[in-house]
């Protein structure tokens, strides 16, 4: 990619992701007062959804997409200006963040509503979810496998922007579907129009065979906010091109 000059809203959002980063080891409660928890859990906070994409669980972690957000972020804030990439990247990280709820309630009513069926109190596993603990009949019901997903799903917190990053990359596709990108492991460079279309059914595999709720193992990534972030980043730009199309079409 081009050496850009970094923009002003790109830089903005770099020194806020540092500043939550720190601050999370400072002040360690602010792991559970901004990472995203499952809404029905008690640690839930309306603004998580907002708050969640600038924590991050490690400095690999945080690293990774502040690099991606400098890389992407910086080209489409000269294409879309300022405030229209901000509302772009935020509504790409909320976007993740809603997927991302919506497949853990999947998951847990999933597992809930078997249990029901076989005779457990509904009150009774959300008291004892509340808990962080389990009746042991539950596993006469449901697998280890099942029962590790029910648990992950209902109290492991999301943290990190990359849900919005995807959101960013998809917008790079459409806006420069022929520049070419690399992984660290392909070091042969991809044109975006195909690198990021892969890189999104990667996600898709390892959300349905492993690294999402709704089929029970995880990798521990959530695969399912990267996908929402892509989809709302999709949304988002096919609205962009409708509207350049009506400005410029002759009537």
């Amino acid at each position: 990619m081009m050496n850009i000059q970094l923009t002003p809203i790109v830089k903005q959002l770099l020194i806020a992701n540092i500043i939550f980063f720190i601050g999370s080891f400072l002040v360690p409660a602010a792991q559970s007062l901004f990472a995203l928890y499952y809404f029905e859990n008690p640690n839930f906070q309306i603004w998580q959804p907002l708050t969640s994409m600038f924590m991050h669980g490690g400095i690999t972690h945080i690293l990774f997409n502040m690099f991606a957000l400098v890389s992407f972020g910086t080209f489409l804030e000269y294409v879309f200006g300022g405030k229209r990439f901000l509302a772009f990247y935020i509504l790409s990280g909320l976007g993740a963040s809603i997927l991302h709820l919506v497949v853990n309630y999947y998951q847990v009513h999933q597992a809930v509503d078997l249990l029901v069926l076989n005779g457990f109190s509904k009150t009774e596993i959300y008291e004892l979810l509340n808990k962080g603990m389990y009746n042991t009949g539950w596993m006469t019901v449901l697998s280890q496998e099942k029962l590790n997903a029910l648990n992950m799903a209902f109290h492991t917190p999301a943290v990190g922007a990359s849900g919005a990053i995807y959101g960013l990359l998809v917008a790079f596709a459409f806006m420069a579907p022929n520049a070419g990108l690399s992984l660290l492991f392909i070091p042969v460079p991809i044109k975006a129009k195909y690198f990021v279309p892969g890189l999104l059914l990667i996600d898709l595999y390892l959300g349905v065979t492993g690294g999402g709720a709704i089929f029970g193992g995880s990798t521990g990534i959530a695969h399912f906010a990267h996908l929402g972030g892509a989809l709302a980043g999709f949304v988002l730009m096919m609205n962009f091109r409708k509207r350049q199309f009506d400005q410029n079409r002759w009537d």
